[in-house]
């Protein structure tokens, strides 16, 4: 534990490095702009190709070709997600939340991207629709759809529970549905699920001691993320067993429910977009 006073004292300048003003490490006006007037265009007359419904403490994967749209919804009670993206024609590109998060903050919401990791580095999916952007930052700096948990697993849950096994933690899902619908086995499938974005939970980070808290999700039934594939993704989404994240997770009193993936089909892409091309580093690292 952090000790509760400083066991050092502060500096004769300490208030002056104190007030020094930040800076945004990455300033979002150069990323690739993001026609948000054309994508939502390209929903009218669209047709629902597919769905999958993830079921409570549960996961199920899913395919959404590159130009199609694909939502995540709310359709019993207040139920948050773990999300995780993959190149549908390679598994070792995937979701990047580190990198998402540093270009984006640490909540996603309408206009931001989904970032995969080095080298390729590009845009997976873009998001169109967010109903929950109303909610913004509370007074606890809290807020939806965060890119700074990692997911729940069974490794912390066993150091926290002191030697506790549970088998439908977020991790633990995302893996199990990965090796099914790949045909591959737990070990191999676990290489390959990652940090995941936290769709519809309500979270920051403390101001006191900085750590990371949640609180119960704004999300209601109808309520949904939706978003634009970039490429051909393949993804996984666990109903995470925190339920809406209200009360203790192996809490009796947790509550879950099933979410919604659809998938879309747009009648028509928008006027010259084209897959994400992959980052065009030359890879040389100075040698």
């Amino acid at each position: 534990m952090k000790p509760a006073v400083p066991e050092h004292a502060a500096p004769p300048d300490a208030r002056t490095r104190r007030a020094i003003p930040p800076v945004i490490c990455y300033p979002p006006e150069t990323l690739p702009p993001v026609d948000l007037p054309a994508l939502r265009a390209a929903r009218e007359g669209w047709d629902r190709i597919g769905e999958v419904m993830v079921p409570p403490r549960d996961a199920r994967c899913f395919e959404v070709p590159a130009g199609h749209f694909f939502r995540v919804t709310s359709v019993e009670g207040a139920q948050v997600g773990d999300l995780n993206l993959w190149n549908a024609g390679d598994l070792n590109e995937r979701f990047y939340s580190g990198k998402t998060r540093a270009l984006h903050g640490t909540h996603l919401s309408t206009g931001d991207r989904m970032w995969s990791t080095f080298p390729a580095l590009r845009p997976m999916a873009t998001i169109t629709e967010d109903t929950l952007d109303w909610y913004g930052f509370d007074a606890f700096g809290c807020s939806v759809h965060d890119v700074i948990g990692t997911r729940c697993d069974p490794y912390t849950h066993h150091l926290l529970s002191h030697g506790g096994q549970y088998h439908h933690c977020c991790h633990s899902n995302l893996t199990r549905a990965l090796a099914l619908a790949k045909g591959i086995g737990t070990d191999e499938a676990e290489r390959h699920v990652h940090d995941v974005l936290n769709v519809f939970m309500c979270t920051g980070f403390s101001r006191d001691t900085g750590q990371y808290i949640t609180k119960p999700t704004p999300v209601r039934p109808g309520d949904y993320l939706e978003f634009f594939a970039e490429i051909d993704l393949f993804g996984a989404l666990s109903a995470c067993p925190w339920g809406d994240c209200s009360v203790e997770m192996t809490s009796p009193e947790v509550s879950c429910h099933p979410l919604l993936v659809e998938i879309f089909r747009p009648v028509a892409l928008p006027a010259g977009w084209q897959p994400a091309r992959v980052n065009g580093y030359d890879r040389s690292h100075g040698l």
